[in-house]
């Protein structure tokens, strides 16, 4: 998949660090996952590069369980923004009406404590089945 070039202010490196300490993902954690050449140091390396290769920012996405272009246009000041013009539009008084928000941004944060919590217990499922095969093992030696 080929690499855009998007707004310059966007630091992937940084996104990146962003979406993974949202998750509560560790640098070692990822590192492992990505396999046996990466280490928690080479992760926080990673995170300081304003662009990160294609390859590397699909499979840190993949792992992450978001989307690449979450961390290719994750843009602070944008939001900031929204939030501040929703904000500043909501509490000017010369609406009456009630206003109905959808925060997009918050109900992926939903979704990703849900996975987080899911992911806690396929990690304490898994940790469970290791247990008792080993001591299915350690029973027929």
């Amino acid at each position: 998949m080929a690499h855009t070039t998007s707004n310059p202010k966007i630091h992937e490196g940084r996104n990146l660090k962003r979406f993974r300490e949202m998750l509560s993902i560790k640098q070692d954690a990822l590192a492992f996952e990505l396999g046996e050449d990466w280490n928690q140091q080479k992760i926080s390396l990673l995170e300081q590069k304003e662009k990160i290769d294609a390859n590397i920012l699909e499979q840190v996405a993949a792992i992450l369980k978001i989307p690449a272009e979450a961390i290719r246009n994750f843009d602070e000041d944008q939001a900031i923004n929204i939030i501040s013009n929703t904000f500043n539009d909501q509490s000017s008084g010369g609406n009456l009406q009630p206003v109905y928000n959808f925060n997009a941004m918050e109900k992926w944060v939903e979704a990703m404590e849900e996975n987080k919590r899911l992911h806690a217990e396929l990690l304490k499922t898994k940790d469970d089945t290791i247990r008792m095969l080993e001591k299915l093992i350690g029973n027929k030696s």
